[in-house]
């Protein structure tokens, strides 16, 4: 069987191995250095100019990250990708990559906390207007698209809404009006979901979550399809990546000029621990897929619980999007339930044995967080409201642990609120 015909389960561990420059060591080393020294001042200007592949400086290649991307484009089915100091740097670069003050974006307005800050606040600053609309409807895409629009953005499902939009359709939408779709895919990960295969152009990650799957390092990546047509008229700044790139103008452009000009490189020790990570990324998912709709089954029978948000139930609204676009693989490990108020929330925190009462996902140990009194504690109530936040709600990551000790945490815990 060929490289390119290995299954998921074994691209994790063996994709992109680059076992002749790593001295025969089972799995890429750490090169914990700034820069790369080379014989010759002819050899060192050839590796400049590109006409010779190598390392320089860290903040512009490092190999241990290298082998890191390889893998995480193996795993997405992109022939490019790139990895940067955290979820939240991958997508800035991004996003400033493809727009200049004047430009638009449109996005769902489902999104993870710092997403949701960074285009509602930050990018109206330098002239760049995001329209988030509900992502419920794909039309609602198409509303929103005029002659400024340069990306649709969106999460495959959304945090903490736990909403899943139809991503072929929208996909469809967009190209239809030659702009490009980026998608987040940190809470399916490839193991659920491989956003180009749907259409998508762009795919970033916050390899923190899943794909490090032990919160232990920080990370973030982008892969790039390599399909999109960079339209000159819609994307005159990408000429010279095009002459230069071709099909992967993009990778070359985010590359060239904003990964290494504003220093987003990840540090080789984190793309170390989440190489490692990745290697059991199946294994991991389907106890955390598994894990989920049990726990969620379980809380939408309590008499305590009031409602809970996944799309893995039945009662869900997203459910049948979620079915269609993850074939019934799964539903992700991410689930919202409300209580009676506040103070039920807090003593259900407080009691809980098992579960870790902290600000991170993609664990493998269950985690829990009340949104409203700590991420969102800052917004306005307005706000918080609109975004579906909710003081007697509480967002669960279900962790990898035996489901029936997970379950018998939440119940003890629920017996005295």
């Amino acid at each position: 069987m060929k490289k390119n015909q290995w299954k998921f389960e074994t691209n994790q561990i063996h994709g992109a191995n680059d076992r002749e420059n790593c001295l025969g060591a089972s799995r890429a080393p750490i090169y914990q250095s700034v820069a790369h020294r080379y014989g010759t001042g002819e050899e060192l200007s050839e590796v400049f100019a590109g006409k010779k592949p190598g390392f320089i400086y860290q903040r512009m290649h490092n190999p241990t990250s290298q082998a890191l991307e390889r893998r995480i484009a193996a795993l997405e089915g992109g022939p490019k990708a790139l990895v940067f100091a955290s979820g939240m740097a991958a997508i800035t670069n991004t996003i400033l990559a493809l727009t200049r003050a004047g430009d638009e974006v449109v996005s769902a307005n489902s999104l993870f906390l710092s997403t949701y800050i960074f285009f509602a606040r930050f990018l109206p600053r330098y002239g760049i207007k995001a329209r988030l609309v509900e992502s419920d409807d794909p039309k609602n895409f198409q509303d929103r698209i005029n002659s400024k629009t340069r990306l649709i953005y969106l999460e495959t499902i959304g945090n903490p809404r736990m909403d899943v939009p139809d991503l072929r359709a929208i996909c469809k939408i967009a190209h239809k009006e030659g702009i490009p779709v980026a998608v987040d895919n940190t809470l399916a990960t490839p193991y659920l979901l491989r956003p180009i295969e749907a259409g998508a152009d762009i795919v970033l990650h916050s390899t923190t979550k899943f794909l490090n799957g032990h919160g232990t390092a920080v990370g973030g990546a982008v892969v790039d399809s390599g399909r999109f047509k960079w339209n000159r008229k819609r994307f005159p700044d990408f000429a010279d990546s095009i002459n230069r790139a071709g099909s992967l103008a993009f990778s070359d452009k985010l590359w060239r000029e904003y990964l290494v000009l504003l220093g987003s490189c990840q540090a080789p020790w984190h793309s170390y621990l989440t190489l490692i990570g990745i290697e059991t990324l199946s294994l991991r998912m389907e106890r955390h897929l598994s894990n989920a709709a049990k726990l969620a089954k379980f809380l939408e029978a309590h008499p305590k619980v009031k409602w809970v948000n996944y799309p893995g139930l039945a009662s869900s609204k997203y459910h049948r999007a979620a079915k269609k676009l993850f074939a019934g693989k799964g539903f992700g490990a991410l689930l919202t339930f409300g209580l009676k108020n506040q103070k039920q929330c807090f003593n259900l925190i407080r009691n809980l044995k098992l579960c870790y009462n902290l600000a991170n996902l993609g664990d493998a140990k269950t985690l829990v967080i009340h949104p409203y009194s700590t991420q969102y504690v800052a917004f306005p109530e307005a706000e918080k409201i609109s975004l579906g936040i909710k003081p007697e709600m509480i967002r669960v990551s279900v962790g990898i642990e035996a489901s029936e000790d997970i379950i018998f945490d939440f119940k003890q815990a629920l017996g005295k609120v």
